[in-house]
């Protein structure tokens, strides 16, 4: 058996659940949100990596958010750990076994534009792959989906339209754009700022993309909401560190929370 049956057997008795979460940066605040039944540890799961940074919990959690049953990945993984793009997936396939069919997913984000300020909430329409890395390279998983899967649509637009429904009823001033997922782990330069912002980029951040892809390719819709965590303004650049992200992101992350909760209460 490979590392996801291990995985989705080990976790069998979660088969059926729909909808799986995935927590960003600083945003494990989000579990108060949440009534927590069961928690796996990562070290406990085969297969999945193991979370090294500050800010991610590194625990898988089974509970309700919006009346629903939900899956909720507190801590993820990046490229810029050392992990490889097919690492970094490995858990949406593992809910692809288990039958998940909708994910959401939250990231911290430095924004681009000066109307996207620390604290705020950016609906991510649509992406940029900037890492040069992919993780469908390599032979197709035909158990998974297609060779070459189609991105005209990566954001569910019926996902997305019912997180707008929610900002409008709970009066919160979500933003929209464009996310671009850098390798990182060094922050951008402001040339580097510039350069991604004339790309048409609204937001940048070190993760995300991957994973979408490859819930694009398992037929997932997908939900994916940026908290921003501060402002890239190349003319007046300023440090933005981990301690000054975590704090921005887990402002948002309430936030975040009532808008997925709008969406698994009308899915």
């Amino acid at each position: 058996m490979d590392r996801e049956a291990r995985a989705a057997e080990v976790l069998r008795s979660f088969y059926g659940i729909s909808t799986a979460v995935v927590l960003g940066t600083g945003l494990g605040v989000m579990e108060r949100e949440m009534d927590i039944h069961e928690a796996f540890p990562y070290a406990k799961i085969p297969g999945f990596p193991q979370s090294t940074v500050k800010g991610h919990a590194g625990r898988l959690l089974m509970g309700l958010l919006g009346g629903r049953q939900v899956l909720v990945m507190s801590g993820r993984f990046h490229l810029y750990e050392g992990y490889s793009a097919e690492d970094v997936t490995a858990p949406i396939r593992v809910f692809r076994m288990l039958g998940v069919k909708n994910l959401l997913i939250s990231n911290a984000a430095g924004g681009l534009r000066k109307d996207l300020e620390p604290g705020s909430a950016m609906l991510i329409t649509d992406h940029l792959n900037f890492t040069g890395r992919n993780p469908l390279a390599g032979p197709n998983r035909e158990e998974y989906g297609p060779r070459f899967p189609d991105m005209t649509q990566p954001y569910s637009r019926r996902l997305a339209d019912l997180a707008r429904k929610r900002a409008t009823e709970k009066s919160i001033g979500m933003r929209e754009g464009v996310y671009v997922q850098v390798m990182g782990p060094s922050m951008e330069t402001a040339a580097e700022t510039r350069m991604l912002q004339r790309m048409g980029a609204d937001a940048v951040g070190m993760s995300t993309v991957m994973e979408v892809i490859q819930a694009v390719h398992c037929g997932m819709e997908v939900l994916a909401v940026s908290a921003i965590t501060n402002n890239n303004d190349p003319d007046n650049y300023v440090p933005a560190p981990i301690e000054s992200v975590i704090a921005s992101a887990e402002k948002a992350g309430p936030v975040i929370a009532e808008l997925f909760r709008g969406v698994l209460e009308s899915i």
